[in-house]
């Protein structure tokens, strides 16, 4: 098919224009900015309107997030003794119970990889004691609740796809980045990832006795266009021994996780005297944990990302090896709209990648700016295409995703954490030349 580009009308009321190659696949969709789904945020943005904006956190004994640090545990433990492993494990966890599922593969002349799978209990064990739960009180504790594993190995169709380094499955992933932090995330799911750390350092340190592992934050920022203003609300829950319990202890408790856990994080220049503060607002949280709320992996994916303010795919990324796109491909686009926006070629960039199975290069390339870019979004798209290798392969060697490192991406975030490669900027200075 001869080299040609068209412009295709969607409802009159964006315009996608597809690039073809020399065999009309692969095609590229270059952005407008008046992106039909996002009209109204761009609009507030744009005229300066004043708005709130909440996202929330949860800490590392919540349930769901046990699963994905049991899954993610896991994995770590394949990866370690045979980087190509492929997995998909999936957990559940419950009053005195866990369930270990999924599809694993690695190879069997690897001893220590066949040790690992069959230390999968030992492993669940271990991060559930590490991450606090050792009362039978609890009713979950990491020496007395069962361990059921039912694990076989990865589908062969499947695996055919993934051998020829095409895609673990399809799907659309999505990245982004923005100007409200250091990190370059935005700033609620960034305060509220903060407050769920601090809750582990006082909780382990003992600065405030009988907290327990689950905990849940939830922060509102009132902003006017692009710039947040001040923190608006805050909302903390947490487990806690039955020495909190009672309207008086209570309140002893809010005054103690205000001063210890929220003043300590809020930035004196976001703090305002009208804050409203809600401190374990249904009167007490003795129940909690698995027991309180049976947990699963992948269950809190917005968590997991940017905190409602980009998109999100669908797609989980715990218990999942590289090779599966729902996680790699998502780290890719995090990568990619945090260098455009390092660079400064836009305040803020969401990045959608898609792909189909078994197939090595992204179907499609989606550049959304929201009005903020600084140059054409046709040429940002360029430049992800020539500075960016964006096929599984490609993916997995420019983040070296072939290690060990998924647990610590299982709690409190899986972007903004400066020691994880997809936060790199190294390659902004470069992309930073388009706008001379």
């Amino acid at each position: 098919m001869q080299r040609r580009s068209r412009a295709i009308q969607l409802d009159a009321l964006w315009t996608l224009r597809y690039k073809y190659g020399a065999s009309g696949q692969g095609c590229t969709i270059i952005p407008c900015n008046n992106n039909p789904l996002r009209g109204a945020d761009v609009a507030a943005t744009k005229n300066n309107d004043r708005y709130l904006f909440t996202s929330e956190s949860v800490s590392m004994g919540h349930p769901d997030k046990v699963s994905d640090q049991i899954s993610d545990a896991v994995l770590d433990s394949l990866l370690a003794a045979d980087p190509n492993a492929r997995v998909a494990c999936e957990t559940l966890c419950t009053t005195g119970l866990v369930v270990i599922s999924g599809e694993v593969t690695v190879d069997s002349r690897k001893v220590e990889a066949i040790r690992a799978l069959d230390n999968v209990e030992a492993t669940a064990r271990k991060v559930i004691a590490e991450i606090g739960y050792t009362e039978p009180a609890m009713k979950f504790d990491a020496d007395s609740c069962a361990v059921i594993r039912t694990l076989h190995a990865q589908s062969a169709d499947i695996a055919m796809g993934v051998d020829r380094e095409g895609a673990g499955d399809q799907g659309m992933m999505f990245g982004f980045a923005c100007r409200e932090t250091p990190q370059l995330m935005p700033l609620p799911i960034q305060l509220s990832h903060k407050l769920m750390d601090q809750h582990v350092k006082v909780r382990r340190s003992g600065k405030i006795k009988g907290l327990r592992p689950d905990a849940k934050s939830q922060v509102t920022v009132a902003y006017e266009g692009l710039k947040p203003q001040f923190v608006h609300t805050i909302v903390l829950s947490t487990q806690h021994h039955p020495m909190w319990n009672g309207k008086a202890k209570q309140k002893k408790l809010r005054e103690e996780v205000i001063k210890h856990i929220i003043k300590p994080v809020i930035p004196k220049k976001l703090w305002n005297k009208k804050v409203v503060i809600h401190v374990n607002p249904t009167g007490q949280f003795e129940i909690g944990g698995p027991h309180g709320d049976t947990g699963l992996t992948g269950r809190k994916i917005i968590v997991d990302t940017y905190g409602g303010r980009g998109r999100h795919g669908g797609g989980a990324f715990s218990g999942k090896d590289p090779s599966k796109v729902d996680r790699s491909a998502a780290y890719m686009a995090r990568y990619v709209a945090k260098n455009i926006v390092a660079a400064k070629l836009a305040d803020i960039c969401e990045l959608q990648l898609s792909y189909a199975i078994g197939v090595a290069e992204p179907t499609s390339v989606h550049v959304d700016c929201f009005g903020t870019n600084k140059i054409a979004p046709e040429k940002i798209v360029e430049l992800i295409r020539a500075n960016f290798d964006l096929t599984p392969r490609g993916i997995i060697k420019t983040l070296d995703l072939r290690r060990p490192i998924y647990r610590q991406t299982a709690y409190h975030g899986h972007f903004g954490n400066s020691s994880f490669s997809w936060e790199k900027t190294d390659k902004a200075a470069k992309l930073a030349k388009a706008l001379k």
